[in-house]
This record gives C-alpha cells, sequence and structure tokens, in this order.
C-alpha cells in the first residue's frame, strides 16, 4: 500500500499575478520552487487563504530571486493578485515509509523571500508567528473549541 504524503509546500505566498490568458499553469520563483524540492512540471495544489479556493495545476519556473506567484489560465478566475496562497506538491510512499518521510516546508513573508526551511508541516518557528497569519491552529476562527 502507498500513502499520499506532503513533500513539498511553500507556505503563504503573496500572489503577484494572475493572466488568463497565459497557457495556464501557476509561475513561481525558482528560489521558492527548489526550497520547496518542486520540480517545473509538477502537479501541485493552490489553496488560496484568503478566499478558501482550491485547484490543482502545474509549475512553471519564475526569475529566480523576483518573488513571483502567478496565476495563469483559468485559474486566474479564482485567485487574485494580493491573496496568500498555500503551494503543496505530494509523493506515493510506500506504507512501510510513511510515518518517517519529511516533506519540504517553505515559510515566506509578503514578497515571498523565504524565512524558513523545514520539514514539519504544522511547525511555527518561535519568532515567525507572524508569519502565518497570527492565528495557530487552537485560534483558527473555523476550528471547533
Amino acid at each position: 500500500m502507498y500513502r499520499t504524503m506532503m513533500r513539498g509546500k511553500i507556505h503563504r505566498a503573496t500572489v503577484t499575478g494572475a493572466d488568463l490568458h497565459y497557457v495556464g499553469s501557476v509561475t513561481i520563483d525558482l528560489d521558492l520552487l527548489d526550497a520547496a524540492d518542486i520540480l517545473e512540471g509538477e502537479q501541485v495544489d493552490v489553496v488560496d487563504v484568503t478566499n478558501g479556493a482550491r485547484l490543482t495545476t502545474y509549475t512553471i519556473a519564475g526569475e529566480r530571486g523576483s518573488g513571483v506567484v502567478q496565476l495563469n489560465g483559468a485559474a486566474a478566475h479564482l485567485i487574485d493578485p494580493g491573496d496568500i496562497v498555500i503551494v503543496m506538491s505530494y509523493a506515493q510512499v510506500p506504507d512501510s515509509l510513511a510515518r518517517k518521510f519529511k516533506g519540504s516546508v517553505v515559510l515566506v513573508d509578503e514578497n515571498n523571500r523565504i524565512l524558513h526551511e523545514g520539514s514539519d508541516p504544522g511547525a511555527v518557528p518561535a519568532g515567525l508567528e507572524d508569519a502565518t497569519g497570527g492565528q495557530g491552529p487552537l485560534e483558527s476562527p473555523n476550528r471547533a473549541k
């Protein structure tokens, strides 16, 4: 048996553009893709923290160091510039390895510059609480208490 595990995550990136007339995909700064171990052309989910939209697409490498996170094609109808998104890739991992599997997690600032790299998808490093929107899991307005 295989389990689908989160393999790469870019947490709380700011969308810098949306181009409805582009072929499709999401263009992401190559520095961010490398840090999250996401390849150009790899399937990713994009989750819009701002409006709740979720979509699946593939990546295109953007200019290194540019901070670009641009939704292209039909996805531009769902996600707007300025929205906060989470980009995630996944891997099929044998059950025997899944419990020890560690993905790559990248937290970014409002300019899509890397603040922290790690492997715990739920951890908020000390001092970076504001980079996560200021809400821990228990303070989330949609979570039952």
